[in-house]
């Protein structure tokens, strides 16, 4: 039993207009226990202080790459771990995890819940993290949503449509739950531990698991993570030391919990045998994130003229650093007995124009069989509609995984060959109208509680939106030239892109009903791109001004807090 004295010196926040899902009935005391609340409240005052080492420590690597006196490589100190051959990851797959042919991803709205878990798909990354726009309701909406799923009571009838959402099959039939906490470096200001906000991915992790665990383990599965954004092997064993400390807490045998890392940042791309190495027992593998791993390339790499990328549409998984990337990948994992893990196809499906769908799911196809074809185990899908095509594809493996298969390396200079080198950069001024219309459409949305967002026939997250605006301040900082059709150009200035930002916010405003929501991030993307240097995440970024969109907040504390739950 934990200390009762714990929540001493902790405040919550709760927006006074939050009210609950309608035809709901847990509520957010069911997740706010006090029990539940002294378990993250134990995790982040025993962790925090690591994380915010592990934070500064990105900051003076970027400092360090700004003025050329770091060099990437694979690190000389870890060398022990890579070259020797005789550790692994899991000796036994997790139940649930042994097939993951296809994985479908999304937020943990109510009812996209229930669509994913009815979805033909092996597992359901359900996503607090770059398709969630943490607003409470979202945030605390979200946990309810999975403690009812993992009970097997999710089902409700929208109050608007009258329409029916039910599962179709009992847990243990449906697809494998992977739920993907918040980033290390997002916090959750509607709790304050100590006059500091909590940790978002303590807070995510903390309750899910706390809630979770036992039911998942007694339904045949358990509790498993997608862990994001890390840049360093230590940031995985902070991962790792939370789960060892969760599991002892909870009586849960160490090792239950098993975690897939997204290798998404160009840092982590030198350490992924490390990473692996940290987590060892509670390892399941390694993703291409490669949205977000090419938005960590360009934001690292911002410093450097040689490293400029042309659009995000030309550069595809073929493209010689991307592709090399990818193989090491699956390197890496299965010569450790982990799966490795594809990127999002993010097609979305064009209902009213089918040969344009056509080439569409044509462009996918190929893109799921180059992915099978280089050693990949499965991958993810963002709609229903395409499990069909992902499964077709890796189905075809006759196995449930290729973890057998270790496509050969020649680490001889590949250190070089993980660095972006893209020999001709032609930017269009469609480009760069494109790269506006998607940061602001998509931080306008992110602003109004929607983190999925379609635009163009894709399923957009934050991370193109990251890309869009790390691209635009590159261009705009290394003076690229815009090539024009008639093959004349001209450089790329910041007057330039503001005049097309501050054209793109009238159209979006007058196309949404004159939603003044586009004229402040419009605003927030001027600054951002006007600055001395580019903010680290474009959540960040946004977050308080996210908050100051939810109404005034009723606070508790210490004993009225622990009278109020």
């Amino acid at each position: 039993m934990m200390n009762p004295k714990s929540l001493e010196n902790v405040t919550l926040c709760i927006p006074k207009s939050y009210v609950g899902q309608s035809n709901v009935s847990t509520t957010y005391k069911d997740i706010l226990t006090q029990d539940a609340l002294r378990f993250i409240v134990l995790l982040h005052r025993k962790f925090n202080d690591q994380r915010s080492k592990l934070l500064e420590n990105r900051s003076f690597l970027q400092n360090k790459i700004n003025d050329k006196s770091y060099q990437f490589g694979f690190l000389p100190e870890t060398a022990i771990i890579r070259n020797n051959p005789t550790w692994s990851g899991p000796q036994v797959l997790a139940p649930g995890l042994i097939q993951r042919h296809t994985e479908i991803t999304g937020p943990p709205v109510r009812n996209m819940v229930i669509n994913a878990l009815n979805s033909e798909v092996d597992t359901y990354m359900t996503d607090f993290e770059d398709s969630l726009s943490p607003t409470w309701s979202n945030i605390i909406d979200g946990q309810i949503n999975l403690y009812d799923t993992i009970r097997e009571q999710v089902d409700f009838t929208n109050d608007d449509t009258g329409k029916i959402y039910s599962m179709k099959k009992t847990l243990v039939e449906s697809p494998t739950i992977i739920m993907r906490p918040r980033g290390w470096h997002m916090e959750e200001k509607h709790l304050y531990i100590d006059d500091e906000p909590i940790s978002a991915s303590i807070f995510d992790f903390g309750l899910y698991f706390f809630h979770n665990c036992d039911e998942l383990i007694r339904r045949g599965k358990g509790p498993y993570f997608y862990l994001p954004k890390m840049e360093h092997h230590h940031e995985a064993k902070l991962w790792n030391d939370i789960f060892n400390v969760s599991q002892d807490c909870l009586n849960i045998p160490r090792g239950t919990i098993r975690a897939t890392v997204l290798i998404e940042t160009l840092p982590a791309a030198f350490q992924m045998e490390e990473i692996i190495f940290q987590l060892r027992q509670h390892s399941s593998g390694l993703n291409c994130g490669r949205w977000d791993y090419l938005f960590s390339t360009i934001k690292r790499l911002m410093s450097h003229k040689e490293y400029v990328l042309p659009s995000r549409e030309q550069l595809t998984m073929e493209t010689p650093f991307m592709d090399a990337y990818v193989s090491l990948l699956i390197n890496t994992c299965h010569r450790r007995g982990v799966h490795a893990m594809g990127g999002m196809a993010a097609q979305i499906p064009i209902k009213d124009n089918q040969v344009k769908n056509n080439i569409v799911m044509t462009k996918v196809i190929k893109d799921k069989q180059r992915e099978l074809n280089k050693g990949h185990d499965g991958s993810w899908i963002a709609h229903p509609s395409l499990a069909t095509i992902c499964n077709k594809v890796f189905h075809s493996m006759g196995t449930k995984n290729q973890l057998y298969k270790v496509p050969s390396i020649d680490y001889t200079n590949y250190q070089t060959l993980l660095l972006p080198t893209v020999s001709q950069i032609d930017i269009t001024q469609e480009n760069i109208e494109y790269s506006v219309k998607v940061a602001l459409l998509y931080m306008g949305s992110w602003l109004q509680g929607n983190g999925c967002v379609p635009i163009d026939n894709l399923m957009e997250d934050a991370a193109t939106a990251e890309v869009s605006r790390c691209q635009l301040y590159q261009w705009v900082k290394h003076g690229m030239r815009l090539v024009n059709n008639d093959n004349s150009s001209k450089i790329i200035t910041k007057s330039m892109v503001l005049t097309l930002i501050k054209n793109e916010a009238d159209r979006l405003y007058k196309q949404y009903d004159n939603n003044s929501v586009f004229y402040t991030v419009a605003k927030i993307l001027i600054k951002d791109i006007t600055s001395s240097q580019t903010n680290e995440f474009l959540t960040v970024l946004l977050y308080d001004e996210l908050l100051a969109t939810e109404s005034p907040t009723i606070d508790f504390h210490e004993q009225e807090f622990l009278s109020k739950l």
